[in-house]
């Protein structure tokens, strides 16, 4: 990392030409990726990445420039270049750095860099043994182990200067069983912001059996029919359809550029009362958590939508000056490479005061989301399309046989009014969400709801 006196000089020169706010961003990153196919190791990364950015506004305008290098006569040019982007008048200035002191709420206990890639691939083994051995109609099982050692220091012409360091691992099982000429598809990828002790805590022959378990149920199953049903959508990936299609409508990238139909709707009904939405980066160790953001504020809990009613947004400093509003606590960017903006963090829907059996015993013919899977959204109408991974028919207040090929296609502020209940069993996914900033590691999350009617997509004319 860079030292105090050598970033206040950076900032400085870069506010020299007449801008009003600069930033410097510093990133050291350690990755390993591996890839196992089949049983055996096909593929094994370890890097560390090292990178600057500097960041600078005049009003509302801004512009972002970084290099992974760190030498003092780089960082001064590259800061002298920035600030001739913003000509203005040169103002009188003393910077006093404050440090950011924070409570640490994702505590680690094995840094994965401590661990050899011996005790790593046998996680995945275990992993994929489980998943082979599920049934005979496994015909490949991959399995991905990422960890990460993040380490950021951000500091600005405000006097803000912070540091965090975030550590992340994930495993992920895909399984595919094949009949004939047909294939099917599960996978189960779970992670957390934890050190190696996350094996410790879960156990991956379950997730490597139930990724396998979905891909040969799947392998049998009818095709889904179509037309517009009730749809239960479980719990914990199921809030990808909450992230996609109502969440990125919810974050200031999109509102303070009023591309959003959320935008100047605080204080309004925009879901039905049972309804309640989160974004909170504070949750212990949770995938998406981090002490800071990374603009240097403290994450926080933000109430998004509070029983049908709109109460606030995922604001970044920029889009803050633009909306005239608080920032939120949720810039996030992928790394160095990228200015920060208004980003998601654990986004979830709150658990309400349904069973499962209920939700399910009340629908007398509908379709029954299991598992998500990916999908596309318009975030500027809230328009979706996604998968269904694992889904059933219900019948007479049951689940009933298993359908393939099914597709929920609908309007995320359509959905929220649609919602006539909303489960007791709150979970969460992991998940990577892709934006303008990058590609941030995000949970999504949900107890199981039910939404009154969707188009499904399926097999037209089907029973």
């Amino acid at each position: 990392m860079l030292n105090e006196k050598f970033i206040e000089d950076i900032i400085m020169v870069a506010l020299s030409t007449g801008g009003d706010f600069a930033e410097v961003f510093v990133e050291d990153r350690y990755n390993t990726e591996i890839t196992m196919i089949g049983g055996k190791v096909e593929n094994s990364i370890s890097g560390r990445d090292f990178g600057v950015g500097i960041r600078i506004f005049k009003g509302l305008n801004s512009v972002y420039a970084y290099t992974n290098q760190h030498n003092k006569d780089a960082l001064m040019d590259m800061a002298i270049k920035t600030g001739g982007a913003m000509q203005g008048t040169k103002r009188d200035m003393e910077l006093d750095f404050v440090k950011y002191d924070y409570r640490n709420i994702n505590p680690i206990e094995c840094l994965p860099n401590s661990v050899g890639k011996s005790q790593k691939v046998a996680v995945m083994r275990e992993a994929y043994e489980a998943a082979d051995g599920y049934s005979d109609r496994i015909s490949q099982v991959i399995v991905r182990y990422l960890d990460y050692n993040q380490n950021i220091l951000v500091a600005n012409s405000e006097g803000k200067f912070a540091e965090d360091e975030r550590i992340r691992t994930r495993i992920s099982i895909q399984s595919i069983a094949s009949k004939d000429n047909e294939m099917q598809t599960g996978l189960y990828s779970p992670g957390a912001h934890m050190g190696f002790e996350f094996y410790d805590k879960i156990d991956v022959g379950q997730y490597g059996r139930e990724a396998s378990r979905i891909a040969v149920t799947m392998l049998g199953a009818e095709p889904c029919p179509s037309g517009r049903f009730p749809v239960i959508i479980d719990n914990k990936f199921g809030g990808v359809i909450f992230h996609e299609a109502c969440g990125h409508g919810l974050e200031a990238t999109s509102v303070a550029k009023k591309s959003s139909v959320f935008a100047d709707k605080i204080g309004q009904q925009v879901a039905t009362d049972i309804v309640t939405a989160i974004d909170d980066g504070t949750i212990p160790n949770a995938w998406g958590s981090s002490n800071i953001d990374d603009e240097g504020e403290p994450t926080r809990k933000n109430i998004l939508i509070e029983n049908g009613i709109l109460k606030g947004y995922m604001i970044d400093k920029l889009n803050a000056r633009r909306m005239k509003m608080d920032t939120t606590g949720s810039a996030r960017r992928q790394s160095y490479k990228f200015a920060p903006t208004s980003r998601m963090t654990n986004t979830y829907i709150a658990a309400g005061e349904s069973t499962p059996e209920e939700i399910i015993s009340n629908t007398e013919c509908g379709i029954y989301a299991k598992y998500m899977g990916g999908g596309s959204v318009n975030p500027a109408t809230g328009d979706f399309n996604f998968a269904v991974m694992e889904g059933y028919l219900v019948k007479n207040g049951r689940v009933d046989k298993p359908v393939r090929g099914a597709t929920l296609i609908g309007n995320g502020p359509d959905i929220l009014y649609k919602i006539d209940m909303v489960g007791n069993n709150l979970e969460y996914g992991q998940g990577m969400c892709g934006s303008i900033s990058g590609a941030i590691p995000t949970n999504v999350g949900q107890p199981m709801i039910r939404v009154s009617e969707i188009t499904v997509g399926g097999r037209s004319g089907g029973k």
